[in-house]
């Protein structure tokens, strides 16, 4: 059975964010075709788009390839995203649906129970939820999209440090809803950018030196097999 091109993708967009292939190390389609049990079709098609996303680069003499973003690229896409989501929220309050209002809901009570049990790694996936939902309830694909292709690509060039104050976080979270509830752009917006500024703090570059990079491939925490693919 075929695999659609775009769950090709987002095996090698995850690999890629999650370290399996380094940064500057190819990415050949004979061995990604062999790794995720597909044809060479899908991985080109893959490949293709994962380079119009800065994922890839083609190289002369050594085809394609994992980007190597610059520190200035990285920090740009954090001043990108201060920007945009704060954009998406007062969207959001204006188009919102009670559907995306009951999900934002749950998330926040989900969220203020695990930051009182100190469960972090349950808030960084609340967190990540909470803000992909944040951005569908925007009415606008095209922002959605660029909100998470921002997610992926600094997930893959920051690692993040935990909130001293967890709780703190979330009670912005449900500030956010509130605003988003009353319809109140300017509140969601304020609330947001203040939000996003404070996250950006918390953020730290994992690019390794270039002296001490060691072209490898690691054992990928999700082993992918066809038909198991999603999105």
């Amino acid at each position: 059975m075929r695999i659609p091109a775009h769950s090709v993708c987002t095996a090698i967009r995850d690999d890629i964010v999650a370290g399996v292939y380094e940064r500057g190390s190819r990415l050949t389609e004979e061995l990604l075709a062999r790794r995720y049990g597909v044809s060479r079709v899908p991985v080109r098609e893959a490949l293709r788009t994962l380079e119009a996303e800065g994922f890839v680069v083609t190289r002369r003499h050594a085809g394609a390839c994992v980007a190597e973003p610059t520190e200035q690229e990285a920090a740009d896409l954090l001043e990108m995203r201060m920007l945009l989501e704060p954009l998406g929220a007062a969207r959001a309050a204006q188009r919102r649906t009670e559907a995306h209002l009951k999900v934002l809901r749950g998330l926040v009570r989900l969220g203020q129970e695990r930051a009182r049990r100190g469960h972090s790694e349950d808030l960084r996936s609340l967190g990540g939820w909470f803000h992909e939902t944040l951005a569908q309830a925007s009415g606008s694909p095209a922002l959605t999209s660029m909100l998470t292709q921002l997610r992926h690509k600094i997930a893959w060039m920051y690692s993040v440090e935990a909130p001293a104050h967890p709780a703190e976080s979330w009670s912005e979270h449900g500030g956010i809803v509130d605003a988003v509830a009353r319809g109140d752009s300017e509140r969601a917006r304020a609330i947001t950018a203040l939000h996003t500024e404070r996250a950006t703090a918390a953020h730290r570059l994992r690019f390794p030196e270039r002296g001490d990079r060691v072209e490898r491939v690691r054992t990928s925490q999700h082993p992918v097999n066809t038909a198991s693919l999603r999105h």
